[in-house]
């Protein structure tokens, strides 16, 4: 069975993380010795749809975290029984599967109780009274089942099955003291036994021995009501099997009963279980219906969730339980951060301009030809964190790799990176909620942590209008997660500029970094456009300085 692997970029995802996640699980796909899955961490941007709707691709499935749980376990996969059938029918499913407990369900599936190997072995340790069949409801057919009986007859209209359980071993004399109506007899090949137990009416007489029965008897049982069946056991055997005929639901646990849904988490879960002593639980799916049982044993024997990081290498940045999964590889072109991993990993980080100009480079490296939708997707993304190849962080790697994807996905660069920049950067209805969400990162280095939203547009003047409500909303992320300065980049493509409006206890000096003054928190830096390269470094650097001035 392979392996699933996850293939995921950053948080707040931009069209490179997205593009890089698809197209590295193409190629990861094609070796064949795993499943790969492209996965996002969040919403897909304005920008990116355009990309997936073009290239008819469909986006990543969304995964909130890596984190285990119940659904990743291979946890016992067995169908609920009926409450009403047999003790006995309960214990030899449960030693053909191997378990030790069954979920009993109603007609709807839900969950009525849970019957375990201890509830039927407490069955046959219990003092039964030899009412229990009558007290206990069961049909017919479980006691044929049970005792591996055969019919000899049933009557159309048959007696209820209401009476004590009778071994008829006495003389016919004394039998008739102790036989009721409705009773249910055991007996041998005693014509003379049999007819007095017919005759005193009851519901059931059971033939042990695969003994035969006159016709003339069978024709009275007609007359009476009276149901016969003919077991192979001798009557000793048979007295001991009858009792497994009653029906689960008679012993089953229906009270404070704990069960756990495919989201809960495996944590959680044992956390619930070092609270109880149950050997077993049952697990229900969304809609509450039983979907089978899981253990200390499957927590016992869980693996990790396997990923691949694409476009970041900064926990903070990735995927919430990053800590708890195993990571195979990382690919990026970012600065090295903080991912810590417990065993060797492939870790490729270059400088170029986009994570999708690695994927494309894995590929050829490799003899690989990326379908016309990746090939596409690719290029989408290197013109998206390249800025069309303008941005200070493209590199001549990236416009070849450009160039021969786009050849591949017949795509005219130019023209479609207008259509694109267009349907990604119109601000048009846009909160600034959305604005600071969009594409979203934290720097940290010492005590110093900024946040850096970046908007790309081509209508910068659109701002103007909600830039107070804008303002607000920083100030107060930045004082709820202590950044030291939160800026967002409001980058003008085509004229290779950007807007930087900026909150936080050090908005003054984040100004001065680039020689600038704020007025009304904001800024105009002309030639700036790269977020990782032109304004992390130099707000860092003065940072820095002005720290150990004062030291």
């Amino acid at each position: 069975m392979k392996d699933t692997v996850y293939i995921i970029g950053h948080k707040n995802p931009d069209s490179d993380s997205i593009c890089a996640a698809l197209g590295y699980a193409e190629y990861k796909n094609g070796n064949g010795d795993i499943n790969a899955i492209p996965a996002r961490l969040g919403n897909i941007n304005r920008e990116t749809k355009f990309i997936l709707d073009y290239f008819g691709l469909e986006a990543p499935m969304y995964l909130e975290t890596v984190r285990l749980s119940v659904s990743d376990l291979n946890f016992d996969k067995i169908a609920p029984v009926s409450p009403e059938i047999s003790l006995g029918m309960a214990l030899e499913l449960m030693k053909r599967n191997n378990l030790n407990s069954l979920p009993v369900v109603d007609e709807n599936d839900k969950l009525m109780g849970i019957v375990s190997i201890s509830d039927v072995i407490g069955s046959y340790i219990d003092v039964w009274d030899n009412n229990i069949l009558g007290k206990s409801g069961t049909t017919l057919d479980n006691i044929i089942d049970t005792l591996s009986a055969s019919i000899i007859t049933i009557p159309d209209e048959t007696r209820p099955l209401m009476g004590k359980v009778l071994i008829l071993a006495m003389e016919p004399n004394t039998a008739r003291e102790y036989i009721e109506e409705n009773d249910i007899v055991l007996c041998g090949n005693r014509r003379d036994v049999q007819e007095i137990a017919i005759r005193s009416s009851i519901s059931l007489m059971i033939v042990t021995g695969n003994a035969k029965v006159d016709e003339d008897i069978i024709s009275l049982a007609k007359e009476n009501r009276v149901a016969i069946i003919s077991t192979p056991h001798d009557t000793f055997t048979a007295s001991r099997l009858i009792t497994q005929s009653i029906p689960v639901r008679d012993v089953m646990t229906c009270e404070n009963i704990v069960k756990f849904s495919l989201d809960d988490l495996v944590d959680n879960v044992r956390e619930h279980m070092s609270q109880t002593r149950y050997r077993s639980y049952p697990v229900v799916d969304h809609n509450n219906r039983i979907v089978g049982l899981i253990s200390r044993y499957h927590l016992i024997s869980s693996t990790k969730k396997k990923v691949i990081l694409v476009d970041h290498n900064e926990r903070s940045q990735s995927v919430d339980g990053l800590e708890e999964c195993e990571i195979l590889e990382i690919i990026d072109h970012h600065r090295v951060a903080d991912v810590f991993t417990g065993s060797p990993i492939y870790f490729r980080n270059e400088p170029v301009g986009s994570t999708s100009t690695i994927i494309a480079s894995i590929m050829f490296e490799n003899g690989r030809r990326p379908s016309r939708k990746i090939a596409g997707a690719l290029a989408a993304a290197i013109i998206s964190d390249t800025l069309l190849l303008r941005s200070p962080t493209s590199t001549n790697t990236d416009k070849i790799m450009l160039d021969r994807l786009a050849r591949i996905a017949d795509l005219n660069v130019n023209i479609f990176a207008k259509e694109m920049f267009k349907a990604g950067t119109s601000l048009a209805g846009r909160t600034p909620k959305e604005l600071l969400e969009q594409d979203f990162k934290i720097f940290t280095m010492d005590e110093e942590k900024l946040g850096i939203a970046q908007v790309y547009t081509m209508d910068p003047g659109s701002l103007k209008d909600m830039k107070s409500d804008l303002v607000s909303l920083m100030e107060e992320r930045a004082a709820n997660n202590r950044y030291s300065a939160f800026m967002l980049m409001l980058t003008d493509i085509f004229n290779e500029a950007s807007e930087i409006v900026v909150v936080g206890d050090k908005k003054e000096l984040v100004a001065q970094a680039f020689g600038k003054t704020l007025i009304n928190n904001s800024f105009y830096a002309p030639g700036i456009l790269s977020r990782k390269k032109q304004v992390v470094p130099p707000i860092m650097n003065f940072l820095t300085n002005i720290k150990e001035l004062k030291d």
